[in-house]
């Protein structure tokens, strides 16, 4: 079997010497991905199609790498990196380049293997997609989940039609019938409908298998002709119907170990027309085994309890199968070899007895014609079968001894005879001639009884005194061990049997069955006297060989005695690992290929050869320890002169101390039933094994009670990590409470930040509100002292136009009348005037209020942040701000509105001054507050100072203009009363404008 590993390589050889695959297993190739890291993994692969040739497979592993495998053209390609895992495949479309891939994201995606581009990409699935099944024109393709089936255009990539179907009924197949234009569709509730594709029109549905055989089918396979379906699940049965007469007609039992059935698939042939009778059945096991469902007898199978196959697929015209194995790699069987056995001609039924030419030659000699027909492998069933031994004759007419025939045609002396004349068998025979040579009877029924009977007690153990790396090596080893010790009771004792069976289990170790009849075969015929001193080494036996040596070369022994070494150590070392220690692979096959082709004694012979050929450094040796190690380890020595020395020791050594004259000649196991041994000291062994079992009682004893006292300890232990537990979550618990009430208190803080934030800009708001009624106000008594000066300038100008009309009417001599006329009206527009002055200072009185307000407001704003111990001092400002306002306005009651802006002016000046000062005292020291409150104490007295100044002015004045005023009106009130009648009216007309100007005097 030849091994690839795809490592990071995109494309290269699949093998790289001829396919010859093994008749046992039939693999061809297996195919491994391995990255190349520092820390190799195993990439497993997960599904595997064949195209419609079956020369070319696809597979696909769980990191999304898809590779095309050309069987034909023997080449690997990488031809998609999908990323993710593909949970089906499909390679038989009608465009042989294409194929369908299902992956772990429910699209199904198309690509082109030459070209490796995306051809199309299907999404509506809405679970993962577990099968693809392509139309027989290739042009169709139907996609299953769990939940819907999706029929597919594989022109256009669109989709025709969706199953939908209840939750509580789920899909578990819908695929075409091959060569026909029929779907079928199958249930969880064991429903299976035939649909036409085209129409989709139901065209029948098969009726409820009987309750005695009524299984949940999970797997489903049809036949070429799309005549048969075969239907299985969790049970051992499978159903197999007739779908052209919709019924079932067989129900096929698996063997009892089979318990589910994983996959099922026909195997086709070229000659059946469609018809498969060869059905692949994949088991819970791994194993995957093939019937034929008209004589329901196993034919072959592929796979192990080891070597589990997971999930498998057939090529159309049935040459290969591609099977995925549990391991993640991917094996491809030759059908061909696999059928071998069964479809070879029967033997030949003549055979031909030559006789010998008419010659004299040396009489040991011998000639041997061999007849027609191959060497052929005895089947299992030999009862079908005709034997015919063709019998020779030698010189002088008589037969030889037929201890030198074997059933399969060979010859001992002839194989001695090659033996020694190539030293060795050829490794492609060896396992073969070995058979013969221990005439093995492959007695499968008492070697299962012995096997059933599980591991033995001896050995449930044994990994521990022999770590083995390989898991499968140990589990063979350990039941061919457990195999000898329910044999014979002894071997469970036998300390050196695990050396001495190790390299037999290696070279058999996939046939357990010749593993443990070799080493059966070797402990009776090589063993021999081996337990008479049990448990001692064989004495007797190293005694032989100590004779031997003493005969051959006493100095050797001589240098062996004076530095106390004894036959047990350079002897029984050897003997008890049967060489495997102190030679390799190759040496060992070559030396059992002369062991087990003479007689018993040449073991015997090949320890005393062994040493003779190693006398130069043992001689060299004279530490105990150094002895030790040479026979533990290998050494630098030519096993084929140790052979040759052994035959010259086997025909020189003298017949009394010849192991030969001791030893029993070779006995072959006996077929059917394996014979008893009972070649040991009985009383010891059952001293022994009572001992052994007191030991073993007191110490299943001492191990309850350990046990119960380790249950109590564990129950200590497991209320004190409880209670570690329980005050470890107590601890999180007071944290996150702690956590918690500090996040509260944050909340509450940044509540408070918020609420002062929202107060500030609520606060800002109200200032912005302010600003503005102080700008509407201040536009608003603009607008009206623009309309009053401009009623006043009309006012001028109708005067001047009344003045015109009335100077073109009065004569020249009125001028001094109408001097007087004007008079008055000037009074008129004085009062006017003088009530605009009013209303300005009015006005002024209002904007200073207004300004005294705003400034309050900015104190206030000002003064907030500073704490409650200035309080007092801000009320006394405050209170001294409101009489200096007080003062102002009084001050500002009597002086001109130019007069009030300037002011005003200065003392918005004077404030941020103050401003200013109070910021830097407030930083400073609190003593500048004081100063800076006599400050404004004695502003506030000047202002006084100033105001009553002011007013006893105004009140002089008045007083000053009185007697004017009185005199002026005395003046006019005569001129008016000396006028003639038409003065009287222009009179009336002046009166009223004289009574209005009296209030202003």
């Amino acid at each position: 079997m030849q091994s690839i590993n795809l490592g990071n390589k995109e494309s290269g050889k699949i093998w790289h010497r001829k396919p010859s695959p093994a008749t046992r297993d039939g693999i061809i190739v297996n195919i491994i991905h391995n990255t190349s890291d520092y820390l190799p993994k195993v990439l497993r692969f997960l599904n595997v199609a064949f195209d419609s040739s079956g020369d070319s497979l696809i597979a696909g592993d769980h990191q999304g790498n898809i590779y095309v495998f050309d069987l034909y053209g023997n080449r690997f390609n990488l031809v998609q990196r999908t990323s993710q895992a593909c949970t089906a495949l499909a390679f038989n479309l009608h465009r042989k380049s294409e194929f369908l891939v299902a992956l772990a994201d429910y699209s199904i995606k198309c690509f082109d293997t030459v070209t490796k581009q995306l051809v199309s990409w299907m999404r509506g699935h809405e679970s993962s997609v577990f099968s693809i099944s392509v139309h027989a024109s290739g042009r169709y393709a139907i996609t299953t989940s769990s939940d819907t089936a999706q029929l597919w255009d594989l022109d256009t990539f669109q989709r025709k039609r969706k199953l939908n179907i209840l939750q509580s009924v789920g899909i578990q197949k819908v695929f075409f019938l091959p060569l026909t234009n029929t779907i079928l569709s199958c249930f969880k509730d064991n429903s299976i409908f035939a649909w036409e594709c085209d129409t989709l029109v139901c065209k029948y549905q098969l009726p409820a298998p009987p309750e005695s055989s009524s299984i949940l089918y999970k797997v489903f396979a049809v036949t070429r002709d799309g005549q048969i379906l075969a239907a299985g699940g969790k049970s051992n049965h499978l159903h197999l119907w007739c779908l052209e007469a919709k019924q079932l007609f067989r129900i096929i039992q698996m063997p009892t170990k089979v318990r589910a059935i994983r996959h099922l698939e026909f195997l086709p042939d070229s000659f059946d027309a469609g018809s498969n009778q060869v059905l692949g059945v994949l088991c819970q096991d791994g194993i995957m085994r093939f019937v034929n469902i008209q004589t329901c007898k196993l034919l072959f199978e592929i796979g192990s309890l080891d070597e589990g196959i997971s999930s498998s697929a057939i090529s159309p015209h049935g040459r290969y199968i591609a099977s995925i194995m549990d391991n993640g790699s991917l094996n491809i069987y030759s059908v061909q070899t696999l059928t071998k056995e069964i479809n070879k001609p029967p033997p030949p039924l003549v055979k031909v007895i030559e006789d010998l030419p008419k010659r004299k030659v040396n009489s040991g000699d011998l000639k041997m014609k061999v007849t027609s027909g191959r060497v052929q492998r005895p089947a299992k069933s030999r009862e079908s079968k005709i034997q015919a031994r063709i019998l020779k004759q030698d010189l002088t007419g008589n037969f030889e001894n037929k201890e030198n025939e074997f059933s399969d045609g060979l010859n001992k002396k002839r194989l001695q005879i090659l033996l020694k004349g190539y030293g060795e068998y050829p490794m492609k025979y060896r396992m073969f001639i070995w058979r013969s040579l221990l005439q093995l009877p492959e007695n499968h029924t008492a070697f299962s009884n012995l096997i059933d009977k599980g591991i033995h007690v001896a050995f449930l153990n044994l990994q521990k005194k022999y770590p083995i790396k390989s898991r499968k090596l140990l589990r063979v080893l350990q039941r061919t061990l457990s195999a000898l010790a329910h044999w014979s009771t002894i071997f469970s004792d036998t300390p050196y049997l695990p050396l001495l069976a190790f390299p037999f289990v290696k070279l058999f170790q996939n046939n357990q069955l010749i593993c443990f009849e070799v080493v059966a075969t070797l402990i009776i015929n090589w063993c021999q006297h081996w337990f008479e001193y049990f448990p001692n080494p064989p004495i007797n036996i190293l005694s032989m060989i100590e004779n031997v040596l003493a005969f051959h070369d006493k100095e050797l022994l001589q240098h062996f005695i004076n530095h106390d070494i004894t036959s047990q150590l350079y002897a029984w070392p050897l003997l008890e690992t049967v060489f495997s220690e102190v030679l390799t692979r190759e040496e060992w096959l070559k030396l059992f290929d002369n062991v087990f082709s003479n007689h018993p004694s040449f073991l015997l012979m090949t320890v005393v050869a062994y040493n003779i050929c190693s006398r130069a450094p043992l001689l060299n040796c004279n530490l105990k320890d150094d002895f030790k190690y040479f026979f533990h380890h290998r050494n630098n020595l030519d096993i084929s002169a140790v052979i040759r020395e052994v035959y010259r020791l086997m025909d020189t050594t003298p017949t009394d101390i010849h192991p030969d004259s001791m030893l029993d000649v070779f006995v072959a196991l006996t077929k059917g039933q394996y014979p008893v041994f009972n070649q040991y000291p009985k009383f010891i062994v059952d001293c022994q094994t009572q001992e052994r079992e007191r030991i073993r009682d007191d110490e299943l004893d001492y191990l309850k009670e350990r046990q119960a006292v380790e249950d109590m300890q564990a129950e200590v232990d497991q209320q004190r990590v409880e209670d570690e537990a329980w005050y470890q979550k107590q601890e999180p618990l007071r944290k996150a409470e702690e956590t918690r009430r500090e996040t509260l208190l944050q909340e509450e803080e940044m509540m408070i930040q918020q609420r002062q934030k929202l107060a500030a800009v609520k606060r800002e708001l109200k200032v912005k509100e302010v600003h503005l009624q102080d700008a509407a106000r201040r536009r608003l008594l603009q607008l009206q002292q623009e309309q009053r000066e401009m009623e006043l300038r009309r006012l001028d100008d109708e005067v001047e136009r009344k003045v015109r009309m009335r100077g073109r009417e009065i004569a020249a001599k009125d001028l001094e009348m109408r001097h007087l006329e004007l008079e008055p009206q000037k009074r008129l527009h004085e009062k006017n005037l003088t009530r605009n002055q009013e209303a300005i200072a009015k006005e002024m009185r209002e904007d200073a209020d207004a300004n005294k307000r705003k400034v309050d407001l900015e104190e206030h704003m000002f003064h907030r942040p500073i704490g409650t111990d200035q309080t007092q001092n801000q009320k006394t400002q405050k209170l001294t701000e409101e009489n200096l306002a007080k003062a102002e306005q009084a001050c500002l009651n009597t002086d001109w509105r130019i007069q009030a802006l300037h002011k005003q002016r200065c003392d918005d000046l004077h404030r941020n001054e103050c401003y200013q000062e109070v910021a830097k005292l407030l930083r400073k020291n609190r003593k500048k507050e004081m100063e800076v409150l006599n400050a404004v104490m004695e502003g506030e007295a000047k202002k006084w100072e100033e105001a009553e100044e002011q007013d006893f002015h105004l009140k002089s004045e008045k007083k000053a203009a009185a007697p004017s005023d009185a005199s002026r009106r005395w003046f006019l009130e005569n001129e008016i009363h000396a006028q003639h009648p038409y003065h009287k009216g222009a009179k009336m007309n002046g009166s009223p404008q004289a009574v209005c100007l009296e209030p202003h005097s």
